[in-house]
């Protein structure tokens, strides 16, 4: 690269990463709109989860999804329980007889691949989820030195260098070379929480010849977050760098998958997370390969610098705004809704955001709970779905009745939600902050859709009588017709000849209106 190439790339700004991804087939004219397709506890009571999938298929496509994130597909480290974010080997879809048993918990490699062609059929785009993070249930332990260091603060030693045993050694005799013959052991490891040797669970760094440390490029969080769980991943050593760039382009030419979804990525050493991204795009000849990185932090400055640093590469989930979502949740009308979308990443980079409001890890009891309650989930679902920031991902949990978090409200508030955003939402956006308690806005719509006009409350009112007000624009096109409630029915406004009407809506509740034709 030349001097003049390197000062033209300082001074041109970096297109936002949404931009030149596949959201969705080509020539979709429709909004394009991801689905989550799983909680944590997913389970159906007689199908295995990829077959559940399959035949859920025709009507998610029908609703107007476009893109489904799917539970990582390799095999766990408990096999028959676990999620697939305790990887043991993702070269095993659910095929080889490994950790107790041949399928991972959502069902066989076969069903998981009929399912992928049935999604392509329905143009559905498949979304694989990559834990390259870390790795759990090692086939056999190993002797080697390592440091033990501070729980909260990993760059400080608790002590000298010693000789540990830790299940690092990945020898995969069920595949036995299919698909991939490398095999894993301590030299391509960074750190681990376990001594075998004296049944110690602590957090150590691994030490020896070859062994560099925990990777500089990770997040500063405790000092240094290059370590999370299990046996942490060296992305920096040669080997590693191979299988794990063999096997992104291999998932997804197995698959047909269009893109990823990046497990823990503060955890993962950043430069060698985006040379993965180029090498897989250019190995599958899929120049616009999604990515949707999850960097978890309810702080949009500290999401910010990996944006830049992925040049576009990947987009992130924007946790600061589902945070946003939750603390309105929580206080209710002390929350002043006209700040929801301050500090969020749809709000200062949108295209580069990809936007939620629960997920499997909020969920009452997991790992990040954070769960929006009933009483703002339309709320929150009419900002994502209906608002032109960011591409908003939609959670299983939500729109499918199940024992883990499932409301029935919530459920049919969310379908009329998605038929909104593919009806109506188009065209520039008007914002009318109202006051503490409610906001509108507008969508004023374009050549093949009218538009709609949101308006939502987060009030608490026992009056039953009270409704809200808010005068709004919908355009001169509109002038002389009447707008009509779409979350019910009954309601109407009518439009001036400015294009202007008084929309409403009951306290703590959200009304779409829509032109009558």
């Amino acid at each position: 690269m030349t001097l003049l190439d390197r000062l033209k790339q300082l001074v041109t700004p970096q297109a936002p990463a949404l931009n030149g991804m596949r959201l969705g087939p080509d020539h979709q004219e429709a909004n394009p709109l991801m689905l989550q397709f799983f909680t944590w506890n997913s389970r159906h009571p007689t199908l295995s989860w990829w077959r559940h999938f399959e035949e859920e298929i025709p009507r998610l496509a029908a609703l107007g999804f476009t893109q489904v994130w799917l539970p990582p597909p390799n095999k766990a480290a408990n096999a028959k329980d676990g999620r697939g974010y305790d990887a043991y080997d993702l070269w095993d879809l659910g095929e080889f007889n490994q950790k107790g048993s041949v399928s991972t918990r959502w069902g066989t490699r076969e069903e998981f691949l009929s399912a992928c062609r049935t999604a392509k059929e329905h143009n559905l785009d498949i979304i694989i989820d990559a834990v390259l993070n870390h790795k759990l249930g090692g086939d056999r332990p190993e002797t080697f030195k390592a440091i033990p260091v501070n729980e909260k603060n990993r760059l400080k030693a608790e002590g000298k260098s010693r000789e540990i045993e830790g299940w690092t050694a990945f020898d995969f005799t069920g595949r036995n070379g299919t698909y991939s013959t490398f095999r894993w052991n301590h030299s391509h490891f960074s750190g681990l929480d376990w001594d075998h040797k004296t049944r110690t669970k602590a957090i150590y760094r691994i030490d020896g010849p070859g062994h560099k440390g925990w990777s500089k490029n990770v997040d500063k969080e405790l000092g240094n977050y290059d370590y999370l769980l299990g046996v942490d991943i060296d992305h920096r050593h040669p080997a590693v760098q191979e299988d794990l760039l063999n096997w992104g382009s291999w998932i997804l030419q197995t698959t047909g998958a269009v893109g990823f979804r990046l497990d823990a990525i503060k955890h993962i050493d950043s430069k060698f997370l985006s040379s993965w991204i180029t090498h897989v795009k250019n190995a599958s000849s899929k120049p616009r390969m999604l990515a949707v990185a999850e960097y978890w932090s309810g702080d949009v400055k500290l999401i910010l610098p990996y944006v830049r640093a992925f040049k576009g590469q990947a987009a992130f989930f924007d946790v600061p705004l589902h945070m946003n979502f939750h603390h309105a949740s929580v206080h209710y009308s002390r929350y002043d809704l006209r700040t929801v979308m301050d500090n969020s990443l749809a709000k200062l980079k949108p295209r580069d955001a990809v936007t939620f409001v629960d997920n499997h890890d909020t969920v009452e009891g997991q790992s990040l709970e954070s769960w929006i309650s009933a009483t703002f989930k339309a709320q929150a679902y009419s900002i994502i779905l209906l608002r032109d920031e960011g591409y908003p991902c939609v959670f299983y949990g939500d729109l499918y009745k199940n024992a883990e978090c499932s409301d029935d409200a919530t459920i049919n508030n969310l379908e009329k939600l998605i038929r909104a955003r593919q009806s109506f939402a188009y065209g520039p956006l008007h914002d009318y902050p109202h006051d503490r308690n409610c906001v509108g806005f507008v969508r004023m719509g374009d050549d093949k859709h009218g538009g709609c006009a949101v308006i939502l409350s987060n009030r608490e009112d026992r009056d039953d009588s009270f409704v809200h007000t808010i005068r709004m624009n919908v355009g001169r096109r509109h002038g002389g017709s009447t707008f009509k409630s779409f979350m019910t029915e009954g309601g109407q406004v009518e439009i001036d000849a400015d294009g202007w009407g008084s929309f409403s809506c009951f306290p703590n509740t959200v009304q779409v209106w829509v032109g009558e034709s």
